[in-house]
């Protein structure tokens, strides 16, 4: 990939990430940094006895973050399929339901980043998988799949190409 083109999918990861509402954008750069291990979600994000509850919450549900990168299914054998949607499926229901996330894209823009770009293939059955939960409160779960677009759900291929925008919290920016 040339600089040029490095450069044209930044910004256009760059655009796509400012389409989410702000507290999508929030709930995922949250999670970049409790996934990615980019620093103290604590000091960054947690602003109410309410949100340290999630922060820690979000802790333990992506401690096998790690594990789960180097398990994603290459040759699509059904057993490896399987051990890994079970596995993240635990992770998806958990984002879906903290309502940070409010449609597939944002879900997608995020998971990509945690996981990489080879689980691309993997995020329509796992996001609907999710969202179809009974944990998750019937209007979210409505507003969720009808975010799946007939596109999304029906790709022939999906990109390789490793994301390069991984958005973080710029403090005095974020203070409310």
């Amino acid at each position: 990939m040339t600089l040029a083109s490095t450069s044209i999918a930044t910004i256009n990861e760059m655009r796509e990430f400012a389409s989410f509402e702000p507290a999508e954008q929030r709930y995922i750069k949250r999670a970049l940094d409790i996934g990615l291990a980019r620093g103290d979600a604590f000091k960054l994000w947690g602003k109410s006895e309410e949100e340290n509850t999630s922060i820690r919450r979000q802790y333990v549900v992506y401690q096998d973050m790690k594990a789960l990168r180097q398990s994603v299914p290459r040759a699509g054998a059904i057993s490896e399929v399987e051990r890994f949607i079970a596995k993240c499926l635990r992770l998806a229901v958990f984002d879906l339901g903290e309502e940070g996330i409010s449609s597939f894209s944002a879900f997608r823009f995020l998971y990509e980043r945690l996981l990489s770009a080879e689980v691309r293939p993997y995020l329509p059955s796992l996001f609907c998988a999710a969202a179809a939960q009974p944990m998750i409160r019937p209007a979210q779960r409505k507003l969720l799949l009808q975010s799946l677009s007939e596109a999304a759900a029906t790709a022939p291929g999906w990109s390789t190409r490793a994301p390069t925008f991984y958005p973080e919290c710029i403090e005095d920016a974020e203070a409310v």
